[in-house]
């Protein structure tokens, strides 16, 4: 099971947060706080899988982001990092519901990038037939 998915920057400015199990607010910081620090520290050729605790911290360098996963000690770290793979430098507002067609309560529900795409896709379409619709004048 996921226990959190972070996305920070090279500065450690923190970009996106997803918390999988209920923690605390002051929890939260000190992990923030930590998983920057123990990332940004590492070498650039480093392994990109940390042991923390009881858990297993996978992260993979994107562009100027780190994304950052923390996963029980016997989830596969490969297919964590596929979910890894989200480009949210355009679409923002797009990263929780690409993530959450992927994961469902921390646990991975799909790992196919097609068939997530076609999810998406259909997304967007009816939300583009929604936005024609709310603009036409009722009469």
């Amino acid at each position: 099971m996921m226990r959190f998915l972070l996305l920070f920057s090279r500065q450690g400015k923190l970009r996106l947060q997803k918390w999988f199990t209920p923690i605390s607010e002051r929890e939260k910081k000190k992990i923030i706080r930590d998983m920057t620090s123990m990332v940004l520290a590492r070498q650039p050729r480093s392994c990109n899988f940390l042991h923390w605790k009881d858990l297993k911290i996978i992260y993979k360098r994107y562009a100027s982001l780190y994304f950052c996963l923390a996963v029980d000690n016997q989830e596969n770290e490969l297919l964590a990092l596929e979910v890894c793979e989200l480009d949210i430098i355009f679409n923002f507002e797009k990263a929780y519901f690409i993530l959450d067609e992927f994961l469902i309560g921390g646990e991975i529900q799909e790992t196919s990038k097609q068939v997530v795409n076609r999810c998406i896709e259909s997304s967007d379409m009816l939300q583009e037939t929604m936005e024609e619709y709310m603009s036409k004048p009722a009469f």
